[in-house]
């Protein structure tokens, strides 16, 4: 094993009960502060036309209670929460918990590997990288949660008074529709996500144990991550959302929603709804992978204590 790498992720090897602990609860925070704004997001993701006025506006982000009270209209933003909680936390538990595992195992077999082909300090950045980008992959297994989660916040008459165990009895694997895109989504998303902020603490503040790293240090590397992930991610997760919306009777392929996307909405299309993610989304995975980043090895030095 190479001593540079090697030495480093040595000391960078946390319990797994600190990353359950950690990344968990990253995840439950996240869920009670930021759901709101991921209704939003996934919204104006799925909406087809032009938003030319704020009354259009209004009617595409709170839909049939656009012209209830403040109160309801702050309440509606809250669908699917049972789903959506199930997902978030079990979700930022699988990935923020699980790159440093897959971390761990690349570094064990393949550190030469890394150091070899990007020099030191690239390697060890790659290699957590492309720990994340495995974990990314991987997260297709929680993609029905993921689908439940969007239908209700954007689809609500999908579900038609049907409970989850009716909908999995009727759908069984059709609830993994789009996981190719899903995954091909997820790959380069969750690798600028992880490498996004090592690359940061790497060179911008020359750390070797990540984990000796600052909460500002954490702050400004997530927030590198977070904005790498969201842009590079943009197009294909359009897609994958509209692919999750569609009533289950009637569902649509991914290449069909792009070449429709292609020939009446224009290139743009693919970048719906980036603004609104870089301005509340972007906050969203900054918070949490910042909380998580901090957490783990915090829970990991108190348990050492």
């Amino acid at each position: 094993m190479s001593p540079p790498i090697a030495a480093a992720a040595g000391r960078e090897k946390e319990s797994n009960l600190a990353r359950l602990l950690g990344s968990g609860s990253a995840g439950i925070a996240e869920l009670a502060i930021f759901h709101p704004v991921d209704t939003i997001a996934k919204r104006l993701m799925s909406n087809e036309g032009k938003v030319t006025s704020l009354s259009k506006l209004n009617t595409v982000i709170f839909k049939d209670k656009a012209n209830a009270s403040f109160g309801r209209k702050f309440v509606s933003l809250f669908p699917g929460l049972g789903y959506a909680a199930g997902y978030k936390v079990l979700q930022r538990i699988y990935k923020y918990g699980g790159q440093p595992v897959a971390r761990d195992f690349l570094s064990t077999h393949y550190a030469k590997d890394f150091e070899a082909a990007f020099g030191k300090k690239t390697g060890k950045a790659i290699m957590h990288s492309t720990a994340g980008s495995l974990i990314g992959i991987g997260e297709i297994i929680l993609l029905p949660l993921d689908v439940l989660k969007i239908k209700r916040q954007t689809n609500p008459e999908a579900f038609r008074g049907r409970g989850i165990f009716k909908i999995i009895k009727d759908e069984g694997f059709g609830l993994y529709r789009g996981w190719g895109w899903t995954a091909a989504r997820n790959a380069p998303g969750s690798f600028a996500l992880f490498g996004g902020s090592a690359f940061a603490k790497e060179f911008l503040f020359h750390l070797q144990d990540y984990n000796k790293a600052t909460w500002f240090q954490n702050f400004v590397a997530s927030i590198c991550g977070a904005s790498a992930s969201l842009i590079v991610s943009a197009p294909l997760d359009v897609i994958k959302t509209r692919i999750q919306n569609r009533n289950f009777e009637n569902p649509e392929s991914g290449f069909r929603i792009l070449a429709n996307m292609a020939k009446n909405e224009g290139p743009t299309a693919f970048f719906k709804g980036l603004v609104p993610k870089l301005l509340m989304t972007g906050p969203k995975l900054v918070f949490s992978f910042w909380l998580a980043q901090t957490l783990i090895p915090a829970f990991d030095v108190a348990f050492r204590k």
